[in-house]
């Protein structure tokens, strides 16, 4: 009898297998019901996505195979490669790769249309654990635990969003779901185009709806919509994959030899100012030159320099000393009155081509543009606008105040970070950050910083408006736990320039772009470990987001064995925090202290 049970299991499993539709290595699987396609992670049910479309075609549709195999410059990982088969139903089509689905659909034919009705919606059902950010116009806030859609309205800078019953109602991406034990999903989407605004999600209940941002082009021929996608499997799964910009469009640039990652010194963090002080400008470009970083950022109200001195004399000091300045603009469509400057430099195409042209001329290697105003189609033209002009002059760029990412490092590598994250500067606003900052930082490899570069501005050692408290090895750690092309150093020179000299040189070697990231262990917002390596030598970090004291796992098996590597540690005292020791076999485990942390550098 058991025989009997067992045999028509497997044939039932066979029987469901087959009339779903899979990814090439066969663990994710979509099965068509009705307007509906049910995604599942090796046989197990993980998220419902609503098309709008009946989807009972997809099952006699032929799989065409898509292989993604390119190079970025900066990243999580330097090749990537995935595959999927691709299905079509009427204008609904359906990739499923190997780490996840991308749907969109594609409309022809259309004659000075409105921009199509949005189809898709995810259902989470009351019950899943998740980590979701209410919707802000900046992505500048928490992505608390929880496993209800009843969350009381948090306020931000763009208002609050509520349903009839009193709950926030409105979501930014991305969206990470714990369907079952050990399963996730991560929502979000990918490959925003001219003629498209960005989307978020608004829920009714367990039903989570797309809904495109303002967009009143009037279309014609051919247009389709942004890539919707989920990423699905394990937490490694989840932190490893590359499918933002696997679904994106391929690089635009001819010459990208330009473009260099680097590690940056920033001014704003310790003076909650800008840079119209040339000496302390000098400060951060000699502090930049000490520690053999590449890049100094000049940032807000150059344009009102004191002590007799310009930009230009700013930008002739730091390439003096060897170091590449980068320089900041307001984008003038968001905040704008009471805001800081230079503005309106960058809005006109005309005066947009002569302030990059003069950019290069002096010698800016890049520029951060600030103060955007939202996700809608004008935004989102307007920011490619930015990533084509700053390309002609060979210009990186940092995006803040700005939108999350969604592939546009693959297509402009010339954006080599984007803010969208609540990221260290809040030390200087409020004081919430003081205490929920450790756990925040253990949940943002695994949601924020999958999806893209993120300008946390991370390290600080001492102290700006409001306290941290968080240990030192914990602020070191994040400069190589979060991911950004351009990583800007939070902290004062005066601070950096006392820690231990081990720590200083570590600076030096600091990559800001990987050949490869692995995740070794760690749930969200309570620890995260992983490791990156950049040539031959890894760079292994982790966190404690909690209040107690906590073993880190550190299985380390995948590196080797018998390399010298160096280990930054907390001591636990506070007048001597460091503990830096040679080790020649990586330990099994990591013993953090509360809000600890912890850096191995693997020679």
């Amino acid at each position: 009898m058991k025989r009997q049970l067992l045999s028509l299991f497997i044939i039932l499993c066979c029987a469901t297998t087959m009339m779903a539709q899979q990814s090439p290595n066969g663990k994710l699987t979509v099965e068509p019901r009705q307007q509906k396609l049910v995604v599942s992670y090796q046989q197990q049910p993980v998220i419902e996505v609503e098309t709008g479309i009946e989807t009972a075609a997809l099952r006699k549709s032929k799989p065409k195979r898509i292989s993604a195999d390119y190079q970025m410059i900066a990243g999580k990982k330097s090749h990537c490669t995935n595959e999927a088969n691709e299905y079509r139903c009427g204008a609904l089509v359906v990739r499923i790769y190997n780490d996840g689905i991308a749907l969109r659909y594609e409309y022809n034919g259309l004659k000075d249309a409105k921009q199509p009705e949005e189809l898709t919606a995810y259902r989470i059902p009351e019950g899943t654990r998740r980590w979701m950010q209410q919707w802000a116009e900046s992505y500048e806030g928490f992505f608390p635990f929880s496993t209800t859609a009843k969350e009381k309205p948090v306020p931000s800078f763009s208002g609050t969003f509520t349903s009839p019953d009193g709950f926030n109602n409105r979501w930014g991406y991305p969206a990470l779901l714990e369907p079952t034990d050990g399963v996730f999903a991560l929502i979000t989407e990918a490959n925003i185009e001219r003629q498209q605004s960005a989307s978020c999600l608004y829920n009714d209940g367990e039903r989570f709806r797309v809904v495109p941002d303002k967009n009143e082009k009037r279309l014609n021929g051919e247009w389709h919509t942004p890539w919707r996608v989920v990423i699905v499997g394990s937490l490694a799964d989840v932190v490893e994959s590359t499918l933002v910009t696997d679904v994106a469009e391929p690089c635009l640039l001819e010459d990208t030899s330009w473009i260099h990652p680097g590690v940056v010194s920033w001014v704003y963090w310790a003076y909650n100012h800008g840079s119209n002080d040339y000496n302390i400008i000098k400060k951060y470009v000699d502090m930049a030159a000490t520690l053999h970083l590449p890049y100094v950022l000049i940032d807000a109200e150059w344009d009102e320099m004191t002590n007799g001195k310009t930009i230009e004399d700013a930008v002739a000091y730091a390439r003096q000393q060897s170091v590449r300045p980068l320089i900041w603009y307001n984008s003038s469509v968001g905040w704008i009155d009471g805001a800081p400057g230079p503005k309106f430099r960058l809005n006109k195409p005309e005066d947009r081509e002569r302030e990059f042209a003069w950019c290069e001329k002096i010698g800016v290697a890049g520029v951060k543009i600030d103060f955007f105003s939202g996700d809608n189609q004008m935004n989102m033209d307007y920011c490619i606008d930015l990533l084509e002009s700053a390309a002609r002059h060979h210009l990186l760029v940092n995006f803040h105040g700005a939108t999350i990412p969604r592939g546009w490092q693959r297509t402009y590598p010339n954006l080599l970070s984007t803010e969208g994250v609540y990221g260290a500067e809040w030390y200087n606003n409020v004081p919430t950050f003081t205490n929920r900052a450790a756990s925040h930082n253990a949940t943002l490899p695994f949601t924020r910083n999958v999806i893209g570069p993120m300008d946390y501005t991370p390290c600080a050692f001492s102290d700006s408006q409001h306290p941290h408290i968080t240990s030192h090895a914990h602020e070191l750690a994040l400069t190589v736990l979060f991911e950004s092309g351009l990583q800007h150093l939070a902290d004062r020179p005066e601070s950096f320039l006392a820690q231990p000299q081990a720590v200083q040189d570590f600076f030096g070697l600091l990559p800001a772009a990987w050949d490869e990231t692995r995740y070794v262990s760690g749930y969200p917002g309570q620890s995260a470990v992983l490791a990156r390596r950049s040539g031959s030598r890894w760079f292994v970090a982790g966190i404690n987001g909690t209040d107690e004291p906590q073993a880190l796992k550190c299985d380390l098996s995948f590196i080797g064995t018998n390399r010298k590597a160096t280990l930054f540690a907390d001591s636990g005292n506070a007048n001597v925090p460091w503990q830096i020791s040679t080790i020649s076999t990586p330990p099994s485990s990591v013993a953090c202290q509360p809000r600890g942390g912890f850096v191995i550098v693997v020679e």
